[in-house]
């Protein structure tokens, strides 16, 4: 009779090297082995340095406390084709230039080396911006589940590239800027309001060389999995699950929300609360830009301004990188003295320890997948300032469609006026209400998809039950 190891489905898990996926993944990883799962989670030199910098009790392994609960998860770490010290936030495209050219190599021999061992595995997640995904699944007679962090119509919108192009909409020197309404499942979606490079008229760039690599690979996956929820995305998502099995099983969270057993964040966090505790409910305006896009320095100094001009509290995470990692302060002078008795700027937090907090009534936000989750859970509404990539796509979503937050600037460059004339619109108890309603109501449906029988859990067991169904027919490694 076979041990009880054989029978468990082991997966392989390599996370995109950026916060924004490490954590997903993370949170995928735990709900997966307590699935009963066996994972074997490999993240980069680069991100466990980091991670380890800003958590120096974590050692080197960040899932050993998780471990102790009786998840099977195992923890390796691989190059990512650049030394550890290498500055990625500076020197940005040749960070994705590595990733497209060099990771692969270094991923193959570690899947070879765990599959070489005899160790049974079943199944390679990996997150879909990888361009070898399918390649080196296919190599080791793995299953490739393909991860994507980011809402179905992010994935939607790239996965029909050659639509837009056929269209003029993506491409062009001149595209045509008319509303887009070919796209199976989307009814309507601006230009404007499509990522970032989608917008752009130069696609050479290395960025462009890794959407379309991972998008063409991405057709190979045996399953796609999306942290988003099939009632707010149900359109886009039939129109998906007719092309490739595409499964939303969203939102993924740690099991505790405010506090994970596994340290995801690159950089040390402040504690807050005690300043949280002495303000009123709803009152702070929370605002973090994310770990990875840039603000231009002109406008961080009108935001700044106008937080000053709003005379409303706020907590404001700016990451030393935030303009360049060579700029480390470059808020206007003067501007921390004439805001100390209601503000706190800090490097980083535990934003889900901050958005939870009663007295956090709203969220100034880069529109990151993530934090719109987080902040749409803990009820709190957002003003939006997209920066980059699907930040565009998704700030239509919140604003436009699910009507939970409003635009920080409705035009560029932003001014100082406009930005606190929005803060007082979200934050005062009047004008703010309608968006306060809306995004509890959104927050329902997080909570339906989570519940037992919800779509989330019932796809991720659909998903389960396929992947156990599938590992019969296809050679596994030994």
């Amino acid at each position: 009779m076979a041990d009880e190891s054989s029978q468990k489905s082991h997966a392989i898990f390599i996370p995109y090297p950026l916060q924004g996926h490490v954590i997903p993944s993370v949170n995928l990883a735990i709900k997966l082995a307590s699935k009963g799962f066996t994972i074997t989670f490999i993240n980069t030199h680069a991100v466990h340095h980091q991670t380890a910098k800003a958590h120096p009790d974590i050692g080197s392994d960040i899932f050993a406390k998780v471990r102790e609960s009786g998840l099977d998860i195992r923890y390796a770490t691989v190059s990512d084709g650049l030394p550890v010290e290498f500055d990625r936030s500076l020197n940005h495209d040749q960070f994705m230039a590595s990733l497209l050219h060099e990771f692969s190599a270094h991923v193959d021999e570690v899947v070879g080396r765990i599959v070489g061992s005899g160790e049974k595995v079943h199944c390679l997640i990996a997150d879909t911006f990888f361009v070898w995904s399918s390649k080196i699944a296919k190599k080791f007679g793995l299953l490739y589940v393909s991860y994507w962090t980011e809402p179905a119509l992010v994935f939607t919108l790239y996965y029909h590239l050659d639509l837009l192009r056929e269209n003029g909409h993506f491409g062009q020197q001149e595209c045509r800027e008319d509303t887009i309404k070919y796209i199976p499942g989307v009814e309507a979606v601006e230009p404007r309001d499509m990522m970032s490079y989608l917008q752009d008229t130069n696609t050479t760039s290395v960025c462009h060389q890794i959407i379309f690599n991972a998008f063409q690979d991405a057709k190979n996956a045996d399953f796609v999995l999306c942290n988003t929820v099939q009632d707010l995305e149900l359109g886009t998502i039939s129109a998906l699950h007719a092309k490739v099995p595409f499964y939303a099983i969203g939102p993924i969270f740690p099991p505790g929300f405010t506090k994970s057993n596994v340290a995801t964040s690159l950089w040390s966090e402040s504690d807050c609360s005690q300043w949280l505790d002495k303000k009123p409910h709803g009152s702070v305006l929370y605002a973090s830009f994310g770990s990875y896009a840039h603000v231009k320095k002109s406008e961080l100094i009108e935001i700044a301004k106008g937080l000053a001009l709003s005379k409303v509290s706020f907590l404001w995470v700016l990451r030393p990188d935030i303009v360049s990692s060579d700029d480390t302060d470059p808020l206007p002078v003067g501007f921390k003295e004439e805001v100390k008795d209601r503000s706190m700027i800090i490097p980083w937090c535990c934003q889900n320890a901050v958005l939870a907090h009663p007295a956090t009534g709203g969220f100034l936000t880069h529109c990151g997948w993530n934090s719109i989750l987080e902040s749409t859970w803990c009820g709190v509404p957002l003003l939006c300032f997209p920066l980059l990539t699907d930040q565009f796509t998704n700030r239509k979503l919140v604003v436009d469609d699910w009507k939970m937050g409003i635009n920080l600037s409705n035009k560029r460059p932003i001014t100082k006026e406009e930005v606190s004339d929005n803060v007082n619109c979200l934050m005062s108890w009047k004008s703010g209400d309608e968006y306060r309603v809306k995004v509890k109501e959104v927050r329902k449906s997080l909570e339906n998809a989570l519940a037992p029988n919800g779509s989330s859990g019932t796809n991720l067991d659909l998903f389960i039950k396929q992947l156990k169904a599938k590992c019969q027919i296809k050679p596994i490694s030994q």
